[in-house]
């Protein structure tokens, strides 16, 4: 096919790419002012009696909120948006036309992936950059007016502060930045105990940094068995080399770490020996395979929605939304047998886009050509 043909292929991809991003574009803006209208009906009477600035609702809660949701639902939204506009061309018969003009099913694909491609990247960058950030300020949008009582208080910590190095306390209070019944074993290579401090609170000026021991004791245990053991007058400054990030769960919210600093957290926590490897685990997934998600709906949704059909636009859009809805539910099934079962968290994350990537190669093989 000559100069003539290329000008045809062309047109209809400015034409289908256009429709998708500006349909993906509309589709997000409704989407929003439907969120904002019920959230700000949820929240209006907290927002009241904390006397919360409007600016400041605007600014810091909702510019940082939206985004974080979008990017999470952005491939449902992609799908929605794909059997809309696409149903339409079907249903004015423009893919007829398209097909009949000598353009091949797969070809007039490629616009779709192109769309598809440039959206994926978008939402892979903004959530592995943008929305931690957005997530941040949310948090503290949240501490400062709707929940102003900051203390929290956590019971029963143990982790590894380095290899070897077991830490313990029955409480911490991150009011105070203080912790009770604090202990730190440290073992050697074939596992016995070489070293352990003990004390009955440890409280961190937040002045100095310095953390300062109530009833503290030293013990060490040499090679040959013998022990010596020492202990420091009441309120003592040692150094433990110890930061009160290290007892307080809420300075480690996965959801506002960057994906560089997520990464470190999962090698640290997997170190330290905690439950929470799986959470952060999940969440660094979703964040890579998202994108991933988009492309998958983008055929699935054209593969549906090409067929002109009677019932047109909608039968389609019921289709779509029963198959968002199967997707949204196997997504959360599956995180919940990661988090709290055996399943490998990347392929909790996975599964669910391998299983509907086989159904988009399916429902193209059978579209009609």
């Amino acid at each position: 096919m000559g100069s003539k043909g290329t000008d045809s292929y062309r047109i209809v991809d400015r034409y289908i790419l256009l429709k998708y991003l500006k349909t993906f574009l509309l589709a997000l803006l409704l989407i929003t002012v439907i969120i904002i209208t019920f959230d700000v009906s949820e929240h209006l009477d907290n927002f009241l009696s904390n006397h919360v600035p409007l600016q400041t609702v605007v600014v810091q809660y909702y510019a940082n909120f939206i985004p974080s949701l979008v990017n999470l639902y952005s491939p449902l939204f992609i799908f929605i948006s794909v059997l809309f506009f696409t149903s339409k061309m079907a249903g004015n018969t423009e893919i007829i036309a398209i097909l009949g003009s000598g353009i091949s099913y797969n070809r007039m694909l490629r616009p779709y992936l192109h769309g598809s491609f440039i959206v994926a990247l978008a939402v892979l960058l903004i959530g592995n950059f943008l929305i931690p950030y957005n997530n941040k300020q949310l948090n503290l949008f949240k501490e400062n007016y709707l929940h102003t009582h900051k203390t929290a208080y956590y019971t029963n910590l143990h982790f590894q502060s380095a290899p070897g190095v077991h830490v313990y306390a029955d409480s911490y209070d991150t009011g105070r930045n203080s912790a009770n019944r604090f202990q730190r074993d440290t073992y050697n290579a074939a596992g016995n105990l070489v070293e352990r401090e003990s004390a009955d609170m440890i409280i961190l000026d937040t002045v100095t940094g310095q953390w300062f021991c109530n009833g503290y004791y030293h013990r060490i245990v040499a090679p040959d068995g013998t022990e010596k053991l020492s202990t420091l007058p009441y309120h003592t400054a040692v150094d433990l080399g110890l930061t009160p990030d290290d007892f307080n769960e809420s300075n480690r919210r996965i959801e506002t770490m960057g994906t560089v600093k997520l990464i470190r957290h999962i090698q640290r926590e997997r170190m330290r020996g905690t439950g929470n490897v799986k959470i952060a685990q999940v969440e660094l997934y979703q964040r890579l395979l998202t994108p991933l998600a988009i492309i998958i709906m983008t055929v699935i949704g054209v593969s549906i929605s090409s067929r002109k059909v009677r019932g047109g636009i909608g039968l389609h859009l019921a289709i779509g939304i029963t198959i968002s809805f199967a997707f949204v539910v196997f997504m959360k099934v599956s995180i919940v047998f990661a988090t709290n079962g055996q399943l490998p968290a990347f392929l909790a994350v996975l599964l669910p886009q391998l299983i509907f990537g086989v159904a988009s190669v399916f429902l193209l093989r059978s579209a009609p050509k």
